[in-house]
């Protein structure tokens, strides 16, 4: 520690100073530590490691690395572990309606384990979808030093000289249930599809908020792209944790970073990178966590004016691997910067800001294709639209990324839980020119706002992915792609008119115009919607009852709400 570390007001002097603290010290000496090591400022090393998924699977290794990052930095690091939900294995059935909760949960757990214990400051590890935002968003909550660090992505698969990533193995079930391939094919591609540890390899919902993280200053540049496996990722790891001794120096806090101008920038990046629905939803909690104004109408605003220039599946062509090797992330950010898309003045997580960041850097080459220059995009403006209309009063979201058609409109096909609309695609019973309504999934109604993936991919599979619209007040996986609006909001559990829609009322998605509409009258929908009764809750106990008695709109970011104190 240097003198002027030394002379900061430490929290961890609760615990580690003072006769009255002999308790405190003992159970801390139990754990090995030193006198010395008392001495020093005391750093949670919060990852979210688990068995449970791929992307989570290697983060005790990491954590190994910003412990020891920390420690040569003068820091004495406390490693603890926090849940993560596997999207990928928890989808397409009722493990589902927890993804979401876990982010909430995450974010608490951090929190309550850096306040008991005192801690200083804090470094988050994480992997699988909720996992970056929950960390993320515990650092805006703290309001300590602290610094976010992405687990990495996976490498793509390989078969017969393909790229494989989990999105294809979704989709050969619906081309398996449409005849189209084979059993021993559906099965070569389960074997091949992923490979070791890490999050999903196109830019699904891991990879959009890994780049998100380095956008919003809260990661080290550079640190969103190289593989899990990677020596990189090891030394990116070290490096995180001597930097968060940094911040703790200067007393620069997440909330000094996570500004209005900062979540702009993120908002750039996710557009350019043609990246998930989902960083809507996290990037409104994360602002609300960090208390920054941000609503659905700063998505449209900037959306207008930042390119797509990032070529990545699904929309596109290349997962993070490819982007990692023509640069990564600061290669995206130095063109958004130039075209001064960016606010270049914003501070990061270095100390410095992104303008500095991105000064004198080196690209391997100019001669690639996964990144596109601003004046000549993959396309103009933004695909991550915000729609509105008679059946999304507060908002929607749509990814338009390669998808060909710009609007459709059709007769609806309705469910009331995603289970019977998996049912109906497999039986071959969704056709084109149908649009898939799937309700009571919204964060109140299933809880947990359910992503749809099992049943986009197999719409997708059976070649139906141009042809066939879907409307849910739940979500999409990164991985989706078509005429898919999620995020309807007010949700059917609250009497949003999604709840008033029938069997075969038309309803129209236009993109172009950013809106979403049923072709019924205003007195018609107040009509239904008035001999509507709101269905028993899925659970009466436990914490999806609690999640459900307390979430907000997901136009608010499906964040949680402390009840009003009586």
């Amino acid at each position: 520690m240097s003198r002027r570390s030394a002379g900061l007001k430490l929290k961890s002097k609760d615990v580690t100073e003072g006769t009255e603290r002999s308790p405190n010290r003992a159970m801390l000496r139990a754990m090995g530590l030193s006198s010395e090591d008392l001495a020093r400022p005391l750093v949670g090393v919060a990852s979210t490691w688990n068995e449970a998924t791929p992307c989570n699977v290697h983060l005790d290794r990491l954590a190994e690395k910003a412990k020891q990052g920390v420690k040569a930095a003068g820091g004495t690091p406390r490693e603890f572990v926090s849940i993560a939900v596997s999207d990928g294995i928890a989808m397409g059935h009722e493990g589902m309606k927890s993804s979401l909760v876990s982010r909430e949960i995450i974010a608490d757990s951090i929190e309550l384990m850096m306040r008991a214990h005192a801690y200083d400051a804090c470094v988050t590890i994480a992997g699988c979808d909720k996992s970056l935002p929950g960390s993320i968003m515990a650092l805006a909550r703290l309001n300590l030093p602290g610094i976010f660090v992405y687990g990495g992505t996976i490498l793509p698969g390989m078969l017969d000289s393909r790229a494989l990533t989990i999105q294809d193995v979704f989709e050969a079930v619906g081309s398996y249930d449409a005849g189209k391939i084979t059993l021993q094919q559906l099965q070569e591609i389960e074997l091949n599809a992923c490979p070791g540890p890490g999050s999903c390899a196109g830019m699904y919902t891991a990879n959009t908020m890994a780049s998100i993280s380095e956008a919003l200053g809260i990661a080290l540049p550079g640190s969103g792209s190289p593989p899990a496996v990677y020596e990189t990722r090891d030394n990116i790891c070290f490096e995180t944790g001597k930097t968060v001794m940094n911040l703790l120096e200067n007393n620069i806090r997440p909330r000094d970073i996570l500004t209005f101008e900062a979540i702009e920038n993120a908002i750039s990046m996710m557009q350019a990178i043609g990246g998930s629905t989902n960083g809507v939803l996290h990037l409104l909690a994360i602002a609300h966590e960090a208390g920054v104004k941000l609503t659905l109408d700063d998505f449209e605003r900037v959306r207008k004016k930042t390119p797509q220039i990032a070529d990545m599946r699904p929309g596109g062509r290349y997962v993070m691997l490819d982007l990692d090797k023509v640069g990564g992330l600061p290669l995206v950010m130095k063109k958004l910067l130039d075209a001064k898309l960016l606010n270049g003045n914003a501070l990061t997580v270095t100390g410095k800001t992104v303008k500095q960041n991105l000064q004198n850097l080196n690209f391997p080459s100019t001669k690639q294709d996964v990144v596109a220059d601003v004046k000549n995009p993959i396309s103009s403006d933004g695909k991550v639209y915000i729609l509105r209309g008679n059946l999304a009063p507060e908002g929607a979201v749509l990814k338009m990324t390669g998808v060909k058609a710009p609007s459709m409109t059709g007769k609806a096909k309705v469910f009331n839980r995603e289970e019977d609309a998996f049912d109906a695609v497999s039986k071959r019973e969704i056709v084109a020119g149908d649009i898939v309504v799937i309700r009571y999934e919204g964060p109140k109604g299933g809880p947990g706002m359910r992503e749809m993936l099992a049943v986009t991919a197999a719409i997708a599979g059976q070649g139906l992915g141009e042809k066939v619209g879907m409307v849910t007040d739940g979500r999409f996986s990164g991985a989706t792609r078509g005429l898919m609006v999620g995020h309807v909001a007010p949700e059917a559990m609250v009497g949003g008119p999604i709840a008033a829609v029938k069997e075969g009322d038309r309803i129209t998605i236009d993109s172009s115009k950013r809106s979403l509409t049923v072709d019924l009258s205003k007195a018609e929908i107040e009509k239904r919607l008035r001999q509507w009764k709101p269905p028993a809750p899925h659970y009466t106990w436990g914490a999806l009852a609690k999640y459900a008695s307390l979430v907000s709109s997901s136009a608010k970011g499906a964040v949680c709400y402390p009840a009003k104190m009586v």
